[in-house]
């Protein structure tokens, strides 16, 4: 048994940050139905092709799932709506405030009609202020709260390569959807979650903000090297490159030894780590790794206790040796195909937890009507109205 079977979360969801906060909670064995407009559904389907029928970021969030498709314009589509909340535990919404309003799935028309509902919303920034009714997106977030001026090397600024704003909010979604299920259990009362994409990167953003605070400049652009410790970056070798993360004068000390230049630890502009940071290039220039191969280099730092890892492509993760050995490869069904996907990233003594399939659009609408108690006839009758 996992630790949410039995709670049946809703979700009116598009995009990334909510269906990752959902697709966390069907990982712990809730039932997450997914409303989907019948003319397309989730737009995230189509930002490309890479699994099957859907995209990539489709397949990763809406494992587990069940796609129901419904008209929230028709007067029936907001009745099946409405008798499906009133069995839910959790109720997810990232549509956009007013929308939401309209067909009264907004937290506080829903918790006036259910009390003990938990109800959260995710917004781009939040419900008051000047940036209220802006268009939020991944990538906006980023550069408002910092992220993309931090980020780059020298004058060049960079986006994060994954989409950190949106999977920040649905971590912190999920763990306050748990909270609240507790809080829910202990008190019998439900809760109004809101939570904003540009909060949720704030949050993330603290150590690099209480830095610039602090020193009154924020860290310099150093690209994939660490802007406060050096060495730290990739280094290349003969056949790649290798990641070293050398955090200390002992550990430089050992770095030293295995380059067969011990005398290189105690050249003044190298004895410390500030002063490392601040001879940087020079510093570099020092640490000739040419001639070694990556996997030579990678156990001679091993042996010497010397923090390093293999600089790979993402193509590669699926066949990492650590993955493979541990086993966390599983195959998943997907519209039009299978794909390989992940086991999730927490093991628990207590429960197994395996990725669902990745829902077609409107898969499990009959199935979630008949769970409703509607009848063949009243489903063709939806259907033949357009409803669903």
């Amino acid at each position: 048994m996992r630790p949410l079977d039995g709670v049946l979360v809703v979700s009116l969801e598009q995009a990334v940050a909510v269906p990752y906060a959902t697709r966390l909670l069907a990982d712990l064995g809730a039932r997450v139905v997914k409303v989907e407009r019948p003319d397309g559904g989730d737009f995230a389907r189509h930002y490309d092709q890479a699994c099957g029928d859907v995209s990539s970021y489709f397949a990763w969030t809406n494992a587990g799932k069940e796609s129901l498709t419904l008209d929230l314009k028709h007067p029936d589509g907001r009745e099946v709506l409405s008798k499906l909340v009133s069995s839910a535990d959790v109720v997810l919404c990232n549509l956009s405030p007013g929308a939401a309003r309209r067909i009264g799935v907004d937290a506080d028309t829903l918790r006036a009609q259910h009390p003990t509902l938990v109800v959260g919303e995710l917004s781009g920034y939040g419900d008051a202020g000047p940036y209220a009714e802006r268009k939020a997106y991944d990538a906006l977030v980023q550069s408002e709260a910092g992220l993309v001026e931090l980020t780059g090397e020298g004058d060049v600024t960079a986006r994060a390569g994954i989409s950190v704003a949106d999977i920040a909010a649905g971590v912190q979604l999920q763990a306050a959807v748990l909270a609240a299920l507790l809080h829910r259990a202990r008190t019998g009362e439900g809760a109004t979650l809101r939570l904003s994409l540009f909060e949720a990167m704030a949050e993330w953003m603290h150590q690099p903000m209480l830095y610039a605070v602090g020193t009154g400049r924020a860290a310099p652009r150093t690209g994939a090297h660490h802007p406060s410790i050096a060495p730290y970056g990739p280094f290349a070798c003969r056949d790649g490159a290798v990641h070293l993360a050398v955090q200390n004068d002992p550990q430089w000390r050992r770095l030293c030894a295995v380059l067969g230049r011990p005398e290189l630890a105690d050249d003044p502009r190298f004895t410390t780590v500030t002063s490392r940071v601040e001879h940087r290039p020079a510093l570099h220039a020092e640490l000739d790794f040419s001639t070694w191969t990556a996997a030579d280099l990678l156990k001679a730092l091993d042996d010497a206790d010397v923090p390093a890892a293999r600089t790979r492509s993402v193509a590669e993760l699926p066949d990492h040796p650590q993955l493979v050995a541990r086993e966390r490869g599983v195959r998943v069904a997907v519209p039009g195909g299978e794909v390989g996907m992940l086991k999730p990233s927490v093991d628990s003594s207590a429960w197994a937890a395996t990725p669902g399939d990745v829902p077609a659009l409107g898969q499990h609408t009959d199935h979630v009507l008949r769970t409703l108690g509607y009848s063949d006839e009243q489903i063709a009758d939806f259907r033949s109205k357009g409803a669903v």
